[in-house]
């Protein structure tokens, strides 16, 4: 669901340019060079900057430095990795995706962060996913829930997939459906339980906080 917020978005990288997704995705965006001063903005203000050589801490305490505190800063891999994700978000980092991702997947990024929540990846969240299962599968619940109330039988199944760890395609093929179908019932079921991600969802279907 797209943000109502207006955002403003800049691109930081070595050259300070924009490459032709950033823009497509986001047309009135600025780019700008590491360590180049910047007039400070009302506009609440996404932060989209390319790693390179650069180490994950640094980068993300130079752009705190630019922008100010408030940024909301998204880390861009050419090579995303997962141990550089997890120091990415250790270093206050709010999303982490591909250098080279579609418009799209850009907009999704943007509307996640923006209403609070994190974009980690899919490998690294089924990585997540499937950690936060085992742990919370191997402690007695601290509460029922009936976090399936609301959903159809569908849903439900989908649910329970998503929050053993697996990912869209190993969920399709379990419940014989296609990628699309379990987008719009991982969508559907977010909605309605109220969360924003599919680790929260992990741990509302593991009985361990309410809806």
């Amino acid at each position: 669901m797209p943000v109502a917020v207006k955002l403003l978005h800049c691109f930081v990288s070595e050259q300070g340019d924009l490459l032709a997704r950033w823009q497509e995705a986001f047309p009135k965006a600025t780019a700008y060079g590491f360590g180049e001063l910047v007039r400070a903005r009302r506009t609440p203000i996404i932060v989209w900057s390319r790693l390179l050589a650069r180490p994950p801490a640094g980068v993300l305490a130079q752009v705190r430095q630019m922008f100010g505190d408030d940024a909301i800063c998204v880390v861009l891999a050419d090579i995303p990795d997962d141990e550089q994700a997890l120091a990415c978000f250790a270093a206050g980092a709010r999303g982490y995706c591909n250098t080279h991702a579609v418009a799209e997947v850009l907009r999704q990024v943007a509307d996640v962060v923006a209403q609070g929540g994190l974009w980690i990846g899919e490998t690294l969240m089924q990585r997540l996913l499937r950690g936060t299962s085992q742990l919370l599968a191997a402690q007695p619940a601290a509460v029922k829930v009936q976090w399936g109330a609301t959903l159809t039988k569908r849903e439900r199944e989908v649910a329970e997939a998503v929050a053993a760890g697996a990912s869209n395609k190993e969920v399709a093929r379990q419940c014989k459906i296609t990628e699309r179908t379990v987008k719009a019932h991982v969508g559907a079921v977010l909605e309605k339980l109220g969360v924003r991600d599919r680790l929260q969802l992990a741990i509302i279907v593991n009985g361990r906080i309410t809806n």
